[in-house]
């Protein structure tokens, strides 16, 4: 395992290469007064809310890499009226937002990888940014959430798109668990250029070449569980594991099609 890293961008951009990383963190930062069954408290009113904290991801150097390494997370979690920031969707505005629907946009982090965590001789993918379109549905206690990604600076420039359902769980009056599973699909430019191998990396690094088509890219689940310590203070401890599928799975550059992903965080809920 390596040592931890400083704070980056590509830093959350690498541990986008999970999507439901991204959901776990978001999720420990998000978590709401919730009743038995599953529907938010009619006292909950005011939407905005500003929280803020950090944390710890041990999680794979890339996805299908063979190290595993421990990275600083921050976690960002901000509504202010239409406005938006956190690590799954990244910084944009709500163009809807009540208690069943939520649809928004603006622009998020894409996956890369170092020259150092990558089989050598295959080099760098640098992270990037792209224009990011979700919607969120909740009923019956589920949240049903789907987006896509296109990325337009850096990284693939692919797309990639992502869906999943999760059911906050009211455990006890401090604690709440969140099961998630979800899905990503990534078109041809996306896994080509994180999955496959040119001829010029072939004969850097010996690894056979390697072309990847569109199709789902993985598949994921997801635990988090949330300890309110206070009214502002929250401790968040997930673990998940993801499988990668389609072409993906077939790369050179995969050591391991299934691989787990731990988070631990401690947030702060400013203001009122």
């Amino acid at each position: 395992m390596r040592h931890m890293k400083k704070f980056g961008p590509r830093f959350i951009a690498k541990a986008l290469a999970i999507p439901l990383i991204l959901t776990s963190v978001s999720a420990q930062a998000q978590v709401r007064s919730w009743s038995n069954t599953g529907q938010p408290r009619e006292q909950e009113v005011n939407r905005d809310h500003f929280v803020v904290g950090a944390g710890a991801a041990y999680v794979p150097a890339y996805q299908g890499a063979d190290d595993y390494i421990v990275l600083p997370l921050p976690v960002i979690d901000v509504a202010w009226g239409p406005l938006y920031a956190n690590l799954r969707n990244g910084i944009g505005i709500n163009v809807i937002d009540n208690d069943v629907v939520t649809i928004g946009g603006g622009v998020s982090f894409l996956p890369g990888y170092r020259t150092k965590d990558a089989p050598e001789g295959i080099g760098k993918l640098s992270f990037g940014v792209g224009g990011r379109g979700f919607a969120s549905v909740r009923a019956g206690g589920f949240t049903f959430t789907a987006g896509a990604t296109q990325g337009f600076s850096g990284g693939t420039e692919g797309l990639i798109a992502d869906v999943s359902i999760s059911r906050p769980i009211i455990a006890s009056s401090r604690i709440t668990l969140i099961p998630t599973i979800g899905a990503t699909w990534a078109d041809k430019k996306h896994n080509d250029r994180y999955f496959g191998v040119t001829a010029s990396q072939s004969l850097a690094s010996g690894l056979p070449q390697f072309n990847a088509g569109s199709g789902f890219k993985d598949a994921s689940a997801m635990l988090v569980v949330s300890y309110r310590l206070t009214n502002r203070i929250n401790l968040g401890v997930s673990g998940g594991v993801t499988t990668l599928l389609g072409d993906a799975k077939d790369s050179p550059l995969v050591y391991h099609k299934t691989q787990p992903s731990g988070f631990l965080t401690l947030s702060y809920r400013l203001g009122s």
